[in-house]
This record gives C-alpha cells, structure tokens and sequence, in this order.
C-alpha cells in the first residue's frame, strides 16, 4: 500500500487535499484523524505537519509526501524533488532596513534571522559569503527592530508585513517555491507512485486546458482548425447541414477568450466551452 504524507494545515493543506481528491483519491475525514485508508486505490494518507513532511519521506516512513520546495531545501534530509504541482507559489528573499543593503556582499558579517536555517546556509555557503544565522521559529519580520538581527531572510508574497516593519527586500530572490510532491530514489520506481504520478499530471492538464466545442462552414474548416489544433488533432464531425462540420479541440486555459474571439472572426458559431476535471495525454 503507498503510503503519502499530506499537509495538515497551513497555506498547503488545502490545496493538496483538494488535488488528491480530483485524482480520485480517497480524502474525506470523519474528524481529525491522521490516517485514511484508501484500499480501493491501495492508498494511506498521513496527515502531517507540512515542515515534518520531508523528514518522513527522507526516513523512508513513507513513499511520498506532498510539502514546499523551500521546506524540502530546508529539512536537509535525503528526499528528491519528484513533480511540482503549480499551487502556494511563494518567493524567499533577503529584506532589511530601507536603503541599508543593496546587494548579496553587504550580508557578509551580518546577523540574519531566518526559519529556514539549513536552506539560508546552504545559499550564502554556494555563493562564498559568510554570515551568523540566527533561528527564529516565527515573526522574524520583528528580529531587526528588536535588535536580535541585521536582516532578515524569510517568504515574501505581498510586502505588506516587511513594509510595516520598515523593511525592503534587495538582491535576487534566495529561492522560487511550489508544492511539490517528494519521495525517495528508493522509492522512485514504486508502482503506486507511478500511478499517483500520473493522475496528479492528469489534474494538472485538465486545470491547464479547456474543451472548445464550435461550428464552422466546410469552407473555413483550415483557418478554424488553425487556431484549434488540439494536443494530436482536432476532433471534425459532420453535421445535418453538409456545408457545415462540428470541432472539439483542447485549448489553453490562458488562451481561451482570445481564441473564442478569433473562432468568430473566421466563422465559427455556437462556440462552448468546457472545464476538464482530469485528462491523460
């Protein structure tokens, strides 16, 4: 049975609980419990602090487990990024005190307040600069006004928090993070994993891509269809009139309202669209 480690709260719970389930997993609790069997997909879900994810993986406790890159990169234990999965987008980054710091070589010597020890060290150790970390489990944003740091390292999403301390971010981002789902390269080749894989893929395609459905006179099939060219080909059936045919196509998500735009232009009518809830390609 593969056994997936799933968030229990935080920014990640949610979505990864909500994507399991449109991969047709078995997520639904009576309570709070921390493990769900699903023997009709031959699944346990345990339901972890996101931070511990990693390490249960890296242990081997479990096959797989869905977390954040930058908590993965953090936890400095022996699991391997296996496919992201496009949600809690989030980017971590140096911040201090306004027109203080300008670039990377001013953290050399300072004080840095961080969560994320293990993946604050690695960075500045790969790129030669030294600098005293100081661990903070929360609210780091308040470490420099305290007087325990001279800058902080932490996820920014808005600004807002690092603003109202009187802090701005400066160089390049530390590190770009997703949820992603992680295993072992022990595990890598497990047979329940190969099919966790591809349905969370199959979620992901389908949340990418739409199904237009439009009309089209004979005559104006090539512009259409070059606008709708689908993943292999279009799907073309005939109609009652014989002067007009029927296309189904996937499309963009991004390109949907653009592409229905062109379809008029060149003759289509009747054109619909349709969300996809999963999809193999």
């Amino acid at each position: 049975m593969l056994r997936i480690a799933v968030p229990n709260k935080g920014s990640l719970s949610e979505p990864a609980v909500t994507m399991l389930s449109e991969a047709g997993y078995r997520t639904r609790r009576t309570g709070r419990e921390l493990v769900l069997v699903d023997e009709a997909n031959d699944v346990e879900l345990f339901f972890l602090r996101p931070r511990d994810i990693a390490v249960y993986v890296g242990q081997g406790t479990v096959h797989a487990g869905i977390t954040g890159r930058d908590l993965l990169l953090d936890s400095g234990v022996d699991a391997v990024e296996h496919l992201p999965l496009g949600f809690a987008h989030s980017t971590f980054r140096f911040a201090a005190p306004r027109g203080t710091m300008i670039s990377l070589a001013d953290v050399a010597g300072k004080r840095v307040a961080t969560s994320y020890d293990v993946l604050v060290r690695s960075y500045l150790a790969s790129r030669g600069v030294e600098a005293q970390i100081v661990h903070l489990d929360g609210a780091v944003e308040s470490s420099v006004q305290l007087g325990v740091a001279d800058l902080i390292a932490d996820v920014v999403e808005t600004g807002t928090t690092l603003r109202a301390a009187g802090l701005e971010t400066f160089g390049d981002p530390i590190l770009i993070s997703e949820a992603v789902l992680i295993t072992t390269e022990q595990f890598r080749a497990e047979p329940g994993l190969a099919t966790l894989v591809r349905r969370l893929e199959g979620v992901l395609r389908a949340r990418a891509y739409v199904l237009v459905d439009y009309d089209i006179p004979m005559n104006k099939l090539h512009l259409a269809t070059a606008l709708t060219p689908g993943i292999e080909s279009p799907t073309v059936s005939p109609l009652q009139n014989p002067d007009w045919v029927a296309v189904r196509a996937m499309v963009p998500r991004a390109d949907m309202n653009r592409v229905m735009d062109e379809l008029y232009e060149v003759g289509a009518r009747a054109i619909l669209v349709s969300s996809l809830l999963a999809c193999r390609l």
